[in-house]
């Protein structure tokens, strides 16, 4: 391709006039109505007459009132329908040396000795206008300040990223192999549009991207931009929507508009579900609201490209699920790239991108890190490394060691450490045999995820933690785990009841999370031989909107799942009581070495137990299905 590309020739659109002028026009015009209105309230004619002959009339009281204004006399006759008369008297008379005084028949006032100019005048009829229009503009220019002034609230907000700076690649993306296979695609036909068109395929119209919050959505948008050169114009879902009706879709039209003056273009739209929701919000919401005008109008503006138009619509979002069906039919969003969050391989890659910038010590093992955060999306593994860096520029050390690294996992996975809380003995005794129950029945269970840590000090809103993590990437998960994690959960509540007979508020968050995933397996999963192959999940969210009141489910399932979460956590519970009983020796040993060093590793944790009677771990299966939330 040559290097100077021939541009698509610009369109000259007539000039707009400045704000300013618009406002001066406006002045003018408020100013012109005035002075023509003014004259009409309440004047009578005037008659100008010889002073002598005022002071005649006036001797003969036929005058009701006689104002006197510097030389001017104005002499009001009795009857109100007559003319007024005006005399001019020289600047030495005054009233008395004019015999002008008030009487039962006149009345006379002396105004003003100073003469008002004109111009004084015009401020007095114009500036009430000045200030009004003034007032109108500021506001108006504040609420639009980002928009270019105070009169372009249609005008599009979005950013055009300068293709002159340093421009994302491919290569800045780690992991997400399939997701740039797809894009890759793309980006060779905003290049080579014509190898495609000759074989008669059109350019897609626009490519949705899937995935939960930060596997790098944005990321990827803005490397098709970079490898495919062209100007990418990036905005919001959220920043269509204003007070004003219209201001959504007057939008959507000015940043179509431009992108088509600059194809090829690309057009990223982040969080899109902000507009595109499913139209009627299951009743919630009119037919006519500006959300939807703007939906409406994104709508028009995809399935009206000319054919030789080369622009590409990007979206982002994390609920495809809430989306307004016309958004996804072909025409419109012709491709869905779905981003999981990274499997062991890809996090490494990911930890190698985050620290290229930064002293890592030889001994670093990414390898290990990698292993440690299941779960953890592209932007927790950059989070993780900057906390890390963070943490040594404090101690005002040089280089980042492993210990550095795990310390930001934990902190970030847990949270930051709270040695100020200072827990009484009671406390911190049953905080740590609490512990000691989640641990061991995550160690003696064979479905549940590795102990890699147990503490009794304080980390965010908890007096103690467990941390377990699974030992490689889990894409489904089986009854028998759900069951296994209902057990581990209740790990310290059954502990307390062993050695206390009772138990504590601190056991809240464990039953919420226990009775959670319950529910979970009967209302989702179909795991409940009560309920059957039925999931009610559906009925539980209508694009995004509550129910309010709305009744999804007969009362006599409701009572059936509620009677399964019941028996499941009862069974649960028992099983757990059992198994810790057995051990019983073996909890108030680990809980008591606990109390004494305050933190327990893997290693440290697992030397309790007879090498002999070491439950080996069940991998759950692989499957291909996409990866869900529990």
């Amino acid at each position: 391709m040559p290097k100077n590309p021939q541009r698509p020739t610009q369109i000259k659109l007539p000039r707009k006039p400045s704000p300013w002028m618009v406002l001066l026009a406006i002045v003018i015009g408020l100013t012109i109505v005035s002075s023509a209105l003014a004259p009409n309230q309440n004047q009578q004619k005037t008659e100008e007459i010889p002073i002598s002959t005022l002071l005649q009339n006036f001797q003969e009281g036929k005058y009701a009132k006689i104002e006197i204004r510097g030389e001017e006399i104005t002499a009001t006759p009795l009857d109100d329908k007559s003319t007024k008369q005006v005399s001019i008297k020289t600047s030495s008379d005054s009233a008395a040396d004019l015999g002008l005084y008030s009487s039962p028949a006149t009345e006379v006032v002396n105004i003003s000795t100073e003469k008002q100019t004109f111009w004084l005048s015009l401020l007095g009829d114009i500036l009430p206008f000045v200030i009004i229009v003034g007032i109108i503009v500021f506001l108006m220019s504040r609420m639009s300040k980002n928009s270019g002034g105070p009169f372009s609230f249609g005008q599009s907000k979005a950013k055009t990223f300068d293709r002159r700076k340093k421009k994302t690649k491919f290569s800045d993306v780690a992991g997400a192999q399939e997701a740039k296979e797809d894009l890759e695609e793309v980006v060779d036909f905003l290049k080579n549009p014509k190898k495609y068109t000759k074989m008669g395929a059109k350019i897609p119209r626009g490519v949705l991207l899937v995935g939960s919050p930060g596997t790098g959505k944005t990321l990827l948008a803005r490397a098709v931009a970079g490898e495919a050169n062209v100007p990418f114009m990036s905005i919001s879902g959220s920043e269509f929507v204003e007070m004003f009706v219209g201001v959504g879709a007057s939008r959507v039209r000015d940043l179509f508009n431009k992108a088509k003056k600059a194809a090829p273009s690309i057009i990223f739209i982040d969080e899109i579900d902000a507009v595109g929701r499913q139209r009627g919000g299951g009743g919630m919401s009119g037919g006519h609201d500006e959300r939807e005008q703007t939906l409406n109008q994104i709508l028009t503006e995809m399935d009206g490209f000319e054919n030789n138009t080369n622009v590409i619509v990007m979206a982002a979002t994390n609920r495809p699920d809430v989306l307004d069906k016309a958004l996804l039919r072909p025409g419109r969003f012709d491709r869905r790239v779905v981003l999981d969050s990274p499997d062991m391989k890809a996090r490494k890659e990911i930890l190698e991108v985050h620290s290229k910038n930064k002293p890592l010590s030889k001994k670093v093992d990414l390898e290990q890190i990698s292993k440690i955060t299941v779960g953890f999306s592209g932007a927790d593994l950059e989070n993780l490394m900057n906390e890390a860096a963070i943490l040594v520029a404090k101690e005002n050390r040089k280089t980042i060691t492993q210990e550095d690294i795990s310390k930001s996992v934990e902190k970030v996975t847990l949270g930051r450490e709270r040695k100020s809380i200072a827990m009484t003995p009671e406390a911190r005794q049953k905080t740590a045999y609490h512990e000691t129950g989640h641990a061991m029945m995550a160690y003696l269970l064979p479905h549940t995820d590795t102990v890699h840590k147990l503490s009794i000090i304080s980390r965010g809103m908890a007096l103690g933690v467990t941390w377990t993590m699974p030992e490689e990437d889990r894409y489904s998960i089986s009854k028998d785990k759900f069951l296994d994690d209902i057990c581990m959960l209740l790990g310290g509540y059954a502990a307390e009841e062993i050695i206390y007979g009772q138990h504590e508020t601190g056991v809240s968050d464990d039953l919420k999370q226990a009775t959670r995933k319950a529910r979970s397996m009967a209302t989702r999963y179909g795991m409940a031989p009560e309920l059957g192959p039925v999931s009610f999940a559906d009925t539980e969210d209508h694009a995004g909107y509550e129910s309010f009141g709305v009744k999804n489910i007969s009362e006599e399932y409701a009572q059936k799942i509620d009677e399964f979460v019941q028996k499941t956590t009862e069974d649960c519970l028992k099983k757990t009581i059992d198994t810790l009983q057995k051990h019983k020796k073996l909890l108030l040993e680990i809980g008591k070495k606990l109390l004494e060093v305050e933190t327990l590793n893997k290693e440290e944790f697992e030397a309790f137990f007879p090498k002999k009677k070491k439950v080996v771990k069940k991998k759950e299966t692989k499957t291909t299905s996409p990866k869900k939330k529990n």
